[in-house]
């Protein structure tokens, strides 16, 4: 079966405001789980020449660029979820390189001169990038945290670049979703297809202008991807294209830290992703909401109805209340209490599912999910949860002469037409409208769990998915579940519009899926299993290390109890 793959997301379970972190303590080994071998490879690679967890990300993000072109890239975006134990004072960070709106961005850009939004350039072609926010992510991290060099933690990267890398069917699959649009294009056609059709598989990419692209970076750090000959090629080839990106969009660009959410429920404290990112306030007010209802075996019929309700409350507020809070005011302190999340709690009929009409008009919004997650830390303890994406599968498709770099296709995340739809059905607002320099909401969820026993990392793609394929995820950790766990179980959604719960076909069995229905549930098969789940966790109490990668696709979690040694891999299994 096929899975979608969108934002990446990562879930670490991060420590109680009653258990603080010991700066000295560590692992004393190091996990790394990715979507994709070679990333995995590099990330080890890179710990193993003495760097540490943040120059770790950069390998893996940069490698992920280079081959999981349907998932991630230069030209897209994402959120790095950091964790330093010797921080005592600010132990967790939250990087922000979401993508932002070309300066000469408005809000009817889509639309036209009869008012209609045109959906075929928000989301095809250069009209439809945002600016990219990973290289600057990743000159960011090394500057600021690593131990390496930029140039040494982005070698593996340019090696793949320059060696290629061999096609899987999964790299098939999502290029026959966007074949045609890649056709229109004749860089990406040349780049990614032979002859303007599928590669077989086991057909080797080779990418030289990316990997001349990642050496300028590699001299220049972030000035030799927005700046000089690439940030040149870049605006050229954009309004050659009939892009409106100018060289002040680049300029402009700039990674924001930001708090990452913090909570506490069963008995962890739940660090994730803060706005522009749903995916925190999200969690808060679902897992904060499930501690107040009367207890359910997890499983159960109403465990289930009770989860089901509280994601169609907090879907809802998504799409009527956030979006950019550099833009727009947003109660995230409301939204994140536990008093709000008992409140949302309290309107749920336990034997009766609410139809969302009941709970007010709005209309779908639909969210990109070709996204990839990564999970690790190193010997001492410092982690990372990195989610990236460039939304749809290969994202616009446009890839910019001469630069190797595929371009995003994100400004399809906002509400191109704030009573309209996107790509994947969520409900949007005003809150999430076009404006220059703005960043659109995402599900990307990177997020940690801890507390005095355990550390758990996790994220996911998925799109509108995202967040609850990691509310399920934070649960079986919670739950006391293995990682391999945590990254296999049936997944089920429900993201307010349309108003059904959206299953993998392992989900509920038949006598289940008549109790939810008798309670007024719709139930949906979505077709195909989604996500692609990258997981790591600490056992404090025995201090050892496990890792999964989500068998839904074709990543690899592999645990070093110390460089050089015998290593532990657990590879996905394809499902192409």
């Amino acid at each position: 079966m096929r899975h979608n793959r969108h934002l990446l997301i990562i879930l670490s379970v991060a420590g109680l405001a009653a258990a603080p972190l010991h700066a000295a303590e560590g692992p004393g080994q190091q996990a790394v789980a990715s979507a994709h071998p070679v990333a995995t490879a590099a990330g080890h690679s890179i710990l193993d020449q003495g760097g540490n967890a943040f120059d770790a990300a950069v390998a893996v993000a940069s490698t992920l660029a280079v081959v999981e072109p349907y998932s991630s890239g230069l030209g897209g975006g994402g959120f790095f979820l950091l964790r330093q134990p010797g921080n005592s004072d600010q132990p967790y960070r939250f990087i922000d390189a979401r993508e932002t709106a070309p300066l000469s961005a408005n809000r009817d850009l889509y639309r036209d001169s009869d008012g209609v939004v045109q959906r075929d350039p928000a989301i095809n072609g250069p009209m439809a990038a945002g600016i990219p926010g990973v290289p600057a992510a990743l000159a960011h991290l090394a500057e600021h945290y690593g131990k390496l060099p930029l140039a040494q933690s982005l070698a593996p990267a340019i090696a793949a670049a320059e060696n290629g890398f061999a096609i899987s069917e999964h790299y098939r699959t999502l290029a026959g979703y966007r074949l045609e649009v890649m056709n229109r294009y004749p860089e990406t056609d040349r780049i990614f297809l032979r002859n303007s059709q599928l590669p077989a598989v086991g057909t080797v990419i080779k990418q030289p202008e990316l990997a001349t692209t990642l050496r300028a970076m590699a001299a220049d750090g972030r000035d030799g991807f927005y700046k000089g000959k690439v940030g040149e090629q870049l605006i050229e080839g954009v309004r050659n294209a009939g892009g409106i990106w100018q060289q002040a969009d680049l300029d402009d660009y700039r990674v924001i830290e930001r708090s990452p959410i913090r909570f506490t429920a069963k008995g962890f404290a739940v660090i994730s992703a803060p706005l522009p990112s749903a995916g925190g306030i999200a969690l808060a007010g679902i897992l904060q909401g499930l501690d107040t209802l009367p207890k359910a075996a997890p499983g159960s019929v109403q465990w289930t109805h009770q989860l089901v309700e509280l994601m169609r409350r907090t879907y809802r507020d998504r799409a009527a209340l956030l979006g950019d809070n550099d833009f727009v005011e947003v109660p995230v302190k409301q939204l994140t209490s536990a008093d709000y999340a008992a409140k949302l709690a309290a309107s749920i009929d336990p034997e009766r599912a609410t139809p969302s009409s009941e709970l007010g008009p709005l209309i779908d919004f639909v969210e990109g999910n070709h996204t990839t997650h990564f999970s690790l830390i190193d010997a001492q303890g410092n982690a990372v949860a990195a989610t990236l994406s460039v939304n749809l599968p290969f994202g616009a498709a446009f890839t910019v002469p001469g630069t190797g770099v595929l371009l995003n296709n994100e400004m399809d995340d906002f509400a191109a037409d704030p009573a309209g739809v996107n790509a994947y059905g969520l409900a949007g607002s005003e809150a999430n409208a076009i404006a220059p320099g703005k960043r659109p909401l995402s599900s990307m969820t990177p997020t940690m769990l801890e507390n005095d026993q355990q550390l758990a990392i996790l994220g996911t793609p998925g799109g509108s998915r995202i967040i609850t394929m990691v509310l399920l995820g934070a649960l079986e950790a919670m739950q006391g579940e293995t990682v391999e766990r945590w990254v296999n179980r049936p997944r089920f959604h429900h993201q307010y519009l349309p108003d059904h719960i959206q299953v993998e076909a392992a989900a509920f069995n038949s006598e289940q899926t008549r109790a939810l229905e008798a309670m007024g549930h719709r139930i949906e098969p979505v077709g195909r299993d989604y996500g692609n789940m990258q997981a790591v966790s600490w056992d404090k109490s025995s201090n050892t290390l496990n890792a999964a990668s989500d068998p839904r696709a074709i990543g690899e979690a592999r645990v070093s109890p110390v460089a050089g040694t015998k290593s532990y891999t657990q590879q996905g299994a394809s499902i192409e």
